[in-house]
Protein backbone atom coordinates (compact mmCIF):
# COMPACT_ATOMS: atom_id res chain seq x y z
CA UNK A 1 0.00 0.00 0.00
CA UNK A 2 1.31 4.06 -1.16
CA UNK A 3 0.70 6.65 1.02
CA UNK A 4 -0.10 10.53 0.04
CA UNK A 5 -0.58 14.07 1.26
CA UNK A 6 -1.42 17.16 -0.35
CA UNK A 7 1.00 19.41 -0.86
CA UNK A 8 -0.60 22.35 -2.51
CA UNK A 9 -3.62 24.39 -1.67
CA UNK A 10 -6.18 23.28 -3.22
CA UNK A 11 -6.21 19.87 -5.49
CA UNK A 12 -9.82 18.45 -7.37
CA UNK A 13 -10.28 15.12 -6.55
CA UNK A 14 -12.28 13.60 -9.48
CA UNK A 15 -15.09 10.86 -10.50
CA UNK A 16 -12.57 9.66 -13.26
CA UNK A 17 -8.92 9.78 -14.00
CA UNK A 18 -9.27 12.88 -16.08
CA UNK A 19 -8.95 16.39 -16.18
CA UNK A 20 -12.77 17.11 -17.56
CA UNK A 21 -14.03 14.61 -15.00
CA UNK A 22 -16.55 15.54 -12.35
CA UNK A 23 -15.48 17.18 -9.29
CA UNK A 24 -16.46 14.71 -6.54
CA UNK A 25 -14.86 16.66 -3.31
CA UNK A 26 -11.41 18.92 -2.87
CA UNK A 27 -7.99 17.64 -1.46
CA UNK A 28 -6.48 20.68 0.71
CA UNK A 29 -3.06 21.27 2.10
CA UNK A 30 -2.00 18.38 4.66
CA UNK A 31 -4.73 15.88 3.78
CA UNK A 32 -3.31 12.33 3.95
CA UNK A 33 -4.89 9.57 2.44
CA UNK A 34 -4.48 5.69 1.14
CA UNK A 35 -3.15 5.25 -2.68
CA UNK A 36 -4.95 2.73 -4.02
CA UNK A 37 -4.53 2.28 -7.71
CA UNK A 38 -1.40 4.17 -9.70
CA UNK A 39 -1.49 4.70 -12.91
CA UNK A 40 0.71 7.17 -15.13
CA UNK A 41 -1.24 10.19 -14.91
CA UNK A 42 -3.59 9.58 -12.25
CA UNK A 43 -3.91 7.59 -8.71
CA UNK A 44 -7.30 6.52 -7.16
CA UNK A 45 -7.08 7.27 -3.41
CA UNK A 46 -9.21 7.22 -0.23
CA UNK A 47 -8.66 9.83 1.94
CA UNK A 48 -8.00 9.51 5.65
CA UNK A 49 -10.52 11.74 7.26
CA UNK A 50 -13.69 10.39 5.62
CA UNK A 51 -12.62 7.98 3.83
CA UNK A 52 -13.97 9.61 0.26
CA UNK A 53 -12.57 8.01 -2.63
CA UNK A 54 -11.98 9.75 -6.30
CA UNK A 55 -8.60 9.79 -8.93
CA UNK A 56 -5.95 12.58 -8.25
CA UNK A 57 -3.47 13.74 -10.64
CA UNK A 58 0.00 12.50 -9.94
CA UNK A 59 1.81 16.01 -10.11
CA UNK A 60 -0.83 17.02 -7.54
CA UNK A 61 0.64 15.39 -4.14
CA UNK A 62 3.64 13.69 -2.81
CA UNK A 63 4.35 10.14 -1.42
CA UNK A 64 5.16 9.52 2.05
CA UNK A 65 6.49 6.31 3.80
CA UNK A 66 4.27 3.97 5.80
CA UNK A 67 5.99 5.25 8.90
CA UNK A 68 4.95 8.89 8.15
CA UNK A 69 1.59 7.99 7.47
CA UNK A 70 1.48 6.34 10.58
CA UNK A 71 2.58 9.24 12.68
CA UNK A 72 0.61 11.42 10.76
CA UNK A 73 -2.34 9.20 12.14
CA UNK A 74 -1.28 8.95 15.65
CA UNK A 75 -1.10 12.95 15.59
CA UNK A 76 -4.01 15.68 16.50
CA UNK A 77 -4.69 17.14 13.30
CA UNK A 78 -3.93 21.20 13.67
CA UNK A 79 -5.70 23.00 11.65
CA UNK A 80 -5.13 26.77 9.78
CA UNK A 81 -7.90 28.93 11.15
CA UNK A 82 -7.96 32.06 9.24
CA UNK A 83 -10.03 32.63 5.74
CA UNK A 84 -6.15 32.33 3.45
CA UNK A 85 -2.67 31.88 5.37
CA UNK A 86 0.32 31.23 4.13
CA UNK A 87 3.04 28.21 4.08
CA UNK A 88 6.74 28.61 3.02
CA UNK A 89 8.80 26.35 1.54
CA UNK A 90 12.95 26.07 1.82
CA UNK A 91 13.45 28.77 -0.52
CA UNK A 92 11.23 30.94 1.33
CA UNK A 93 8.84 31.12 -1.31
CA UNK A 94 5.05 31.57 -0.34
CA UNK A 95 2.09 29.65 -0.42
CA UNK A 96 -1.40 30.28 -0.14
CA UNK A 97 -3.87 27.79 2.01
CA UNK A 98 -7.20 27.89 2.35
CA UNK A 99 -8.93 27.78 6.26
CA UNK A 100 -9.02 24.11 7.60
CA UNK A 101 -5.75 23.01 6.11
CA UNK A 102 -4.03 20.61 8.14
CA UNK A 103 -0.47 22.19 9.43
CA UNK A 104 0.50 19.67 11.83
CA UNK A 105 2.67 17.58 9.32
CA UNK A 106 4.44 20.96 7.50
CA UNK A 107 8.00 19.85 8.51
CA UNK A 108 7.21 16.76 6.51
CA UNK A 109 6.89 18.27 3.45
CA UNK A 110 9.98 20.73 4.10
CA UNK A 111 7.53 23.70 4.80
CA UNK A 112 6.87 25.93 7.76
CA UNK A 113 3.63 28.10 8.83
CA UNK A 114 3.90 30.62 11.29
CA UNK A 115 -0.15 31.38 10.77
CA UNK A 116 -3.63 31.04 13.31
CA UNK A 117 -4.06 27.58 14.36
CA UNK A 118 -7.20 25.49 15.75
CA UNK A 119 -6.54 22.03 16.70
CA UNK A 120 -9.10 19.48 19.45
CA UNK A 121 -12.63 19.20 20.21
CA UNK A 122 -14.52 23.10 20.57
CA UNK A 123 -17.96 23.20 22.57
CA UNK A 124 -20.86 23.07 19.77
CA UNK A 125 -21.94 26.74 20.76
CA UNK A 126 -18.81 27.65 18.42
CA UNK A 127 -19.79 25.71 15.59
CA UNK A 128 -22.14 28.95 14.57
CA UNK A 129 -19.11 31.10 15.06
CA UNK A 130 -17.32 29.42 12.52
CA UNK A 131 -19.97 28.77 9.81
CA UNK A 132 -20.62 32.22 9.78
CA UNK A 133 -17.13 33.00 8.58
CA UNK A 134 -18.46 31.06 5.33
CA UNK A 135 -20.73 33.38 4.80
CA UNK A 136 -21.30 34.59 0.95
CA UNK A 137 -18.81 32.15 -0.02
CA UNK A 138 -20.48 30.88 -3.53
CA UNK A 139 -21.86 27.57 -4.23
CA UNK A 140 -19.21 25.13 -6.08
CA UNK A 141 -20.11 21.42 -6.43
CA UNK A 142 -17.07 19.39 -4.98
CA UNK A 143 -16.12 22.84 -2.84
CA UNK A 144 -14.95 22.70 0.63
CA UNK A 145 -13.35 26.50 0.36
CA UNK A 146 -14.22 30.21 1.16
CA UNK A 147 -13.82 30.35 -2.52
CA UNK A 148 -16.31 27.49 -3.73
CA UNK A 149 -18.45 24.93 -1.20
CA UNK A 150 -20.95 23.03 -1.67
CA UNK A 151 -23.36 22.19 1.76
CA UNK A 152 -22.31 18.97 2.90
CA UNK A 153 -18.81 20.62 2.60
CA UNK A 154 -19.84 23.77 4.30
CA UNK A 155 -21.32 21.24 7.53
CA UNK A 156 -18.24 18.89 7.18
CA UNK A 157 -15.70 22.06 7.28
CA UNK A 158 -17.47 23.24 10.02
CA UNK A 159 -17.67 20.49 12.28
CA UNK A 160 -13.88 19.61 11.43
CA UNK A 161 -12.58 22.87 12.64
CA UNK A 162 -14.10 22.46 15.58
CA UNK A 163 -12.81 18.70 16.26
CA UNK A 164 -15.44 16.69 15.08
CA UNK A 165 -15.54 14.44 12.10
CA UNK A 166 -18.79 14.45 9.13
CA UNK A 167 -18.94 12.19 5.88
CA UNK A 168 -18.71 13.90 3.10
CA UNK A 169 -22.06 14.00 1.14
CA UNK A 170 -25.27 14.99 2.81
CA UNK A 171 -26.64 11.67 2.05
CA UNK A 172 -23.84 9.94 4.00
CA UNK A 173 -23.85 12.56 7.00
CA UNK A 174 -27.89 12.05 7.57
CA UNK A 175 -26.97 8.39 8.78
CA UNK A 176 -24.71 10.21 11.43
CA UNK A 177 -26.35 11.54 14.61
CA UNK A 178 -29.90 11.18 16.30
CA UNK A 179 -33.01 12.25 14.76
CA UNK A 180 -34.71 14.82 16.30
CA UNK A 181 -38.84 14.92 16.23
CA UNK A 182 -39.47 18.58 16.10
CA UNK A 183 -37.56 21.86 15.34
CA UNK A 184 -38.95 22.96 18.75
CA UNK A 185 -36.40 20.37 20.29
CA UNK A 186 -32.84 21.44 17.69
CA UNK A 187 -30.51 23.81 19.18
CA UNK A 188 -27.60 25.80 17.41
CA UNK A 189 -25.33 23.78 15.60
CA UNK A 190 -28.06 20.45 15.23
CA UNK A 191 -28.05 19.56 11.08
CA UNK A 192 -31.18 20.10 9.16
CA UNK A 193 -31.54 17.51 6.12
CA UNK A 194 -33.71 18.22 3.02
CA UNK A 195 -34.63 15.34 0.25
CA UNK A 196 -36.03 16.02 -3.55
CA UNK A 197 -39.17 14.91 -5.13
CA UNK A 198 -38.03 10.91 -5.42
CA UNK A 199 -36.73 10.98 -1.53
CA UNK A 200 -33.23 11.22 -1.46
CA UNK A 201 -31.56 13.56 0.53
CA UNK A 202 -29.75 16.13 -1.37
CA UNK A 203 -28.90 18.88 0.49
CA UNK A 204 -27.86 20.23 4.49
CA UNK A 205 -27.99 23.11 6.59
CA UNK A 206 -26.72 24.19 10.06
CA UNK A 207 -29.76 25.29 12.37
CA UNK A 208 -29.10 28.41 14.04
CA UNK A 209 -31.33 30.53 16.64
CA UNK A 210 -34.82 31.52 15.90
CA UNK A 211 -34.99 29.37 13.67
CA UNK A 212 -32.84 30.52 11.05
CA UNK A 213 -30.53 27.83 9.04
CA UNK A 214 -27.08 28.68 7.01
CA UNK A 215 -26.59 26.70 4.28
CA UNK A 216 -24.51 26.59 0.44
CA UNK A 217 -27.32 27.26 -2.12
CA UNK A 218 -26.15 29.44 -4.76
CA UNK A 219 -23.71 31.24 -1.68
CA UNK A 220 -23.41 30.30 1.63
CA UNK A 221 -26.39 32.25 3.06
CA UNK A 222 -28.64 32.75 6.07
CA UNK A 223 -32.48 31.88 5.83
CA UNK A 224 -35.63 31.01 7.89
CA UNK A 225 -36.43 26.94 8.42
CA UNK A 226 -40.05 26.46 9.33
CA UNK A 227 -41.98 22.90 9.34
CA UNK A 228 -42.04 23.07 5.81
CA UNK A 229 -38.42 23.39 5.27
CA UNK A 230 -36.19 26.78 3.72
CA UNK A 231 -37.69 29.88 3.30
CA UNK A 232 -35.91 31.91 1.69
CA UNK A 233 -36.90 35.85 1.46
CA UNK A 234 -35.82 36.99 -1.28
CA UNK A 235 -37.82 34.58 -3.69
CA UNK A 236 -40.69 34.74 -0.93
CA UNK A 237 -40.92 30.79 -1.30
CA UNK A 238 -39.58 27.65 0.20
CA UNK A 239 -36.41 26.20 -1.77
CA UNK A 240 -35.90 22.90 0.03
CA UNK A 241 -38.33 20.53 1.80
CA UNK A 242 -37.30 19.35 5.23
CA UNK A 243 -36.49 15.68 5.60
CA UNK A 244 -35.47 15.25 8.91
CA UNK A 245 -32.90 16.86 11.50
CA UNK A 246 -30.36 15.46 13.54
CA UNK A 247 -28.16 15.75 16.73
CA UNK A 248 -24.91 15.38 16.09
CA UNK A 249 -22.85 16.68 19.06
Amino acid sequence: MKYGICNLSIVPLRAEPTDVSELVTQVLYGEHFKVLEKRRRWSRIRLDFDRYEGWIDNKQFHLVSEEAQQTVLNSEPVYSSDLVDFIANESQQLHSICMGSNVEMVTNLGHTFEGKKTAGEKPKSNLIATAVLYLNAPYMWGGKTPFGIDCSGLTQMVYKLNGHKLLRDASQQATQGEPLSFIEESEPGDLAFFDNAEGAITHVGIIMEDNYIIHAHGKVRIDRLDHTGIFNYETKGHTHKLRVIKRII
